[in-house]
């Protein structure tokens, strides 16, 4: 089975573009109207930042063999149930002949990397594992496991790469977090969170502000890196497409 990875890198640059763009331009009518949030919200409330990226994967579907299937992104269609709360909203959901064959979280983080690193940790892992727990309970019938993807995309700055030091009284933290810097730390998580495996594929891309130009991004592992999860999504489409032939 060959899959159909064509121009991801030129999709994956074009989507930063956007991302930065998307950011620049929301806090720009903020100062327009007027109404400006504090801090880097005012980049934030468009909502409309990781859009570039739901289109590569969606992209990906349609070219790997499920170009009828029903593929959500508007909000309305995004909601999936959970079993610690009653639904969770996702970013893209991918539904075939009844059966959830993907579902897709994408998240970002510019600066006030402090505040936002655990809140992001806990969302991802509350999740996926909600979902998890969900599926196997029977909240989403008698089908195989879906494609469960998580994306973060990251300010490249010298906030995210310094190294942390942490504070543990009682017992000490992990040997692998010790003076870890965010980015490094997202990384931990985003190979943790495959290796228990409460996501088919984590990915972590790491861009400056400047790539607004350049759809510049770096990524920090082979595990974590784009391609991993575009390659992964792509063959768990394709094996649907068959299977549900």
């Amino acid at each position: 089975m060959t899959l159909d990875l064509a121009g991801y890198k030129e999709k994956a640059h074009k989507a930063v573009k956007e991302f930065w763009g998307n950011r620049d331009a929301a806090r720009q009518r903020q100062l327009a109207s007027g109404s400006v949030d504090q801090g880097e919200r005012a980049g934030v409330t468009a909502g409309k930042n990781m859009d570039g990226f739901l289109s590569l994967m969606i992209d990906f579907v349609n070219l790997n063999g499920l170009a009828h299937a029903d593929v959500h992104t508007n909000r309305a269609m995004l909601t999936l149930p959970g079993f610690f709360r009653p639904t969770k909203l996702w970013d893209l959901v991918v539904l075939h002949r009844g059966e959830l064959i993907a579902a897709v979280e994408l998240k970002s983080q510019v600066g006030s990397f402090g505040n936002n690193f655990n809140n992001r940790t806990e969302e991802a892992i509350g999740t996926a594992h909600d979902l998890w727990t969900a599926y196997r309970e029977g909240a989403l019938g008698n089908q195989p496991r879906p494609f469960v993807g998580w994306l973060m995309m990251v300010e490249d700055a010298p906030g995210s790469r310094r190294p942390i030091r942490d504070a543990s009284p009682h017992f000490p933290v992990l040997s692998e977090f010790r003076g870890a810097s965010y980015l490094d730390r997202y990384d931990l998580l985003c190979q943790k969170l495959m290796r228990e495996g409460l996501y088919s594929s984590a990915c972590l891309l790491a861009s400056p502000r400047e790539a607004v130009l350049s759809g510049e991004f770096s990524e920090l592992s082979p595990m974590t890196r784009l391609k991993t999860l575009i390659t992964s999504l792509a063959g768990h489409i394709a094996s649907e497409a068959s299977r549900l032939a």
